[in-house]
């Protein structure tokens, strides 16, 4: 009987943040072709109260609360020669634990999500492989030295460098290599031309999906408690997040200024949990908010007179425009927030070149409240034809390849 080994670098319950909403939705639908052992790790103590709620539902869960310093990845990594995305990953207990899972000889299938979990494949596993790389994380680190001091511009070159060469190697191992939209694939099939050769059959993109029910502006949602008055532009993301950072202080400090001298009474609400000292000195700004951890998200989408996402530096899908757009509002996004998103610029969200083009569409939408409205009824439409979580993951189960009869005896 097949059985699937589940990886992952975050504890994928519940489906609270980008990264843990996809992998959440690999688990239910993996779940239900073979009986799934999941390891994962956990950011803080309140991640690891969830592994009990998961154990019902799976063959076994494994979590660990992940506790090694920044400066000894940093040490190991630079003692092994390895990136230190693995290095602060690296655990002998999960190594432990992944071992006594397959020398039960009923693992069939491993599934990664996350390349940091990919240090753990052993060289003699010999059954199917599946690495979710979701985005092309030596890319970001290669965008990251572009800019800094001298020091952090090499620590980043040196981490897209190593990573680049591990993410390849891990490529051609696995069975396929899944990321999270079509720009991301073909970035990589680029980058394996020079990074070692994969063969473009086993690139895959799978996108991500979005629940239209949960987020659905007709759905009785609680009133947001500590709303400023006005109208609000909203951003939402994890705000100890480097791009999520940059992002609303870019747009807190050139956008903000501008936009409230158009429309004074206009507030920037920054909603996300464990935001950094640098975001939370933002509230000092005349018209910014930050709320912090927030008990549903879906209580400031809906009461938010437009959503921006001005991200200079994205990878993939950014589950913060489909969420918005679920919710039927309109958004400005940057570039390379909306670059994921198979979307139409103008008519299902607006996508702005620079920081004068996201103040001047901010604007226009601001003294258009019916303009406004359209915008947002047509990006709601938009994902729910197009972005459902059964559409985007239906090849999965050719990708697993467990027999028929194998699945029917999972349900």
């Amino acid at each position: 009987m097949a059985e699937i080994l589940f990886l992952a670098h975050r504890i994928p319950w519940p489906a609270d943040r980008g990264d843990k909403i996809r992998s959440y939705h690999y688990l239910q639908h993996l779940a239900r072709l073979a009986p799934v052992h999941v390891g994962a790790f956990a950011d803080d103590d309140r991640d690891m109260g969830f592994a009990a709620e998961m154990e019902p539902n799976f063959a076994s869960v494994y979590a660990e609360k992940r506790g090694k310093p920044r400066w000894r990845a940093g040490v190991e990594a630079l003692w092994s020669g390895k990136p230190v995305s693995l290095t602060s990953f690296a655990s002998d207990s999960m190594a432990a634990w992944v071992s006594d899972r397959l020398h039960s000889g009923r693992i069939s299938h491993i599934f990664l999500f996350s390349g940091q979990m990919a240090q753990y494949i052993p060289n003699d596993f010999a059954g199917r492989i599946i690495m979710d790389f979701v985005d092309v994380d030596s890319a970001k680190f290669e965008s990251y030295a572009r800019v800094g001091n001298p020091v952090m511009r090499w620590v980043n070159s040196r981490e897209g460098r190593l990573l680049s060469a591990f993410e390849h190697k891990v490529a051609r191992r696995a069975d396929a290599s899944l990321f999270v939209s079509k720009a991301e694939a073909e970035l990589f099939r680029q980058r394996s031309i020079v990074g070692g050769a994969v063969g473009n059959e086993k690139i895959i993109a799978m996108g991500n999906g979005i629940d239209t029910v949960h987020y659905d502006p007709q759905a009785e949602i609680p009133r947001a408690k500590g709303l400023p008055v006005g109208k609000r532009i909203i951003f939402t993301g994890q705000m100890d997040y480097r791009p999520n950072i940059e992002a609303v202080t870019d747009f807190a400090h050139n956008a903000m200024p501008a936009i409230r001298c158009a429309h004074p009474g206009v507030y920037f609400v920054i909603v996300g949990r464990n935001p950094a000292d640098s975001v939370k000195a933002l509230a000092k700004l005349d018209g910014v908010t930050v709320t912090g951890a927030v008990d549903d998200v879906r209580s400031w989408l809906g009461a938010a007179t437009l959503v921006v996402a001005p991200l200079r530096i994205a990878r993939g899908i950014q589950n913060k425009l489909l969420e918005a757009m679920a919710m039927a509002k309109p958004v400005v996004a940057s570039r390379a927030a909306a670059e994921g998103i198979a979307a139409e610029d103008k008519v299902h969200f607006h996508i702005a070149a620079n920081i004068d083009e996201e103040i001047a569409y901010c604007c226009a939408l601001l003294a258009d409240p019916e303009g406004a409205n359209r915008l947002g009824i047509s990006a709601r439409f938009h994902v729910t034809q197009n972005y459902s979580w059964a559409g985007q993951l239906a090849p999965l189960e050719r990708l697993m390849q467990i027999p028929p009869c194998i699945t029917e005896a999972a349900q």
